[in-house]
């Protein structure tokens, strides 16, 4: 992409559980992008044929997936055509309503600016989007945003589970697309494969859209789900980036706290339960060493965190 060009921008849908609301969603895209690629995931009532029908548009592709791959698998879909097509960013918006293609210059900008490889929209920048937000859906991206930021090392990134996304053509040519989950974990996913590759990510605030709809996703059902996703995410994370890349006091820093403070708390469980059933107090020394073991496991945990903050990728 030259600087002196307009970069070429598309547009892709993921389509499961969607109907013909969608020519509104579509009316506003052409305004703003180049191209749209509606992704129909084996959708049950057809959206894709619908589309193809009565949105007579070239800057509108339809692609089908042979069955019903998720949300993930249909990104990737699309993912892949749009590089096709010489995208130069690849913006990804859900057909729910819920994202406002107006909002799409403003996702772009950083990425046209060099100054981001990856941005994902933030409904929790101000309190105005949040108040919008039904309750359970906020308490549950909350606690998925944290395990998030363990697992990816993005600690600026806010509101991680949100669909409406862009990416750089080259930052999308760098991932290996066929690692990437197909299910709902696509996002958390994507965050830990481009921090492998040391993507810059930028957060850009935008309001919450909120009408009749349900969402598919069930906060209750995936944060347990997630929880062991991003367990073994962060895990890796910590191999690829601690050990087999940069060394470095680091990587002493978590499994000792860890270690510690595993020790120390089972070690205060051991004799409080065994206080509890004899009626001895335990001793000032057993009291001293779980309350040291538990203390320096945190501090050297707080320590490591301090550090992977500080190691978000960013541009030079």
């Amino acid at each position: 992409m030259s600087k002196d060009q307009y970069p070429k921008l598309v547009a892709v849908i993921p389509a499961y559980n969607l109907d013909e609301s969608i020519i509104v969603l579509i009316d506003k895209l052409v305004l703003v992008v180049s191209h749209i690629i509606l992704v129909d995931d084996k959708c049950p009532k057809n959206v894709g044929a619908f589309v193809e029908k009565n949105y007579k548009d070239p800057r509108v592709q339809v692609v089908y997936n042979p069955r019903n791959l998720g949300v993930g698998g249909a990104v990737k879909n699309g993912y892949r055509t749009a590089l096709g097509l010489s995208a130069d960013i690849i913006i990804k918006v859900d057909g729910d309503g819920q994202m406002d293609p107006s909002e799409i210059p403003n996702l772009v900008a950083p990425i046209i600016a060099n100054q981001a490889d990856y941005t994902k929209g933030n409904r929790f920048y101000t309190l105005k989007s949040l108040k919008v937000m039904p309750r359970k859906r906020l308490f549950g991206n909350s606690v998925l945003g944290i395990m998030n930021k363990f697992s990816t090392g993005y600690w600026n990134i806010s509101d991680p589970n949100n669909g409406f996304t862009a990416i750089s053509s080259d930052a999308l040519v760098d991932l290996d697309l066929d690692e990437i989950s197909d299910s709902y974990f696509f996002e958390s996913d994507m965050l830990f494969r481009l921090y492998c590759n040391r993507a810059v990510v930028r957060d850009v605030p935008m309001m919450s859209i909120y009408g009749n709809e349900r969402s598919s996703l069930s906060i209750t059902r995936v944060t347990f789900e997630f929880f062991f996703k991003h367990i073994r995410n962060a895990i890796k994370r910590f191999f690829y980036s601690y050990i087999l890349r940069d060394a470095s006091v680091a990587t002493l820093e978590l499994p000792l706290g860890i270690s510690l403070l595993t020790f120390g708390m089972t070690f205060s469980l051991m004799n409080w339960s065994q206080s509890g059933s004899t009626g001895i107090p335990s001793s000032p020394g057993t009291v001293m060493l779980s309350g040291m073991t538990i203390l320096s496991g945190t501090q050297f945990i707080l320590a490591f965190i301090a550090h992977d903050v500080s190691n978000i990728p960013k541009k030079s």
